[in-house]
């Protein structure tokens, strides 16, 4: 049996069902009949496409350690400015 995506005319609510040879659809909200069989979405993927989602993260991962990265020395600079007040500011 197939699964078929609808939306309902009369109340709108998108909805899959499986579906028989023969079988009539009907909205599980208001049940309905008068049905829009919607295109299903579909993904497509390939090398080209997993390359590029792999550099995309890469990308958004360099990003999140430089943040980490500033977040850590301020922790690091407040602590030395805390504990040991003016050794930043004065070289020694």
């Amino acid at each position: 049996m197939p699964i078929y995506e609808y939306q309902c005319r009369a109340c709108g609510r998108e909805f899959e069902q499986l579906i028989r040879t023969g079988d009539v659809a009907a909205c599980p909200a208001c049940h309905g009949s008068d049905l829009e069989r919607l295109i299903s979405r579909c993904s497509v993927s390939s090398e080209e496409t997993r390359q590029a989602n792999v550099q995309r993260y890469k990308e958004r991962a360099k990003g999140v350690q430089r943040d980490k990265a500033v977040a850590d020395a301020e922790v690091v600079r407040h602590h030395v400015e805390e504990h040991y007040p003016g050794s930043l500011t004065n070289g020694s």
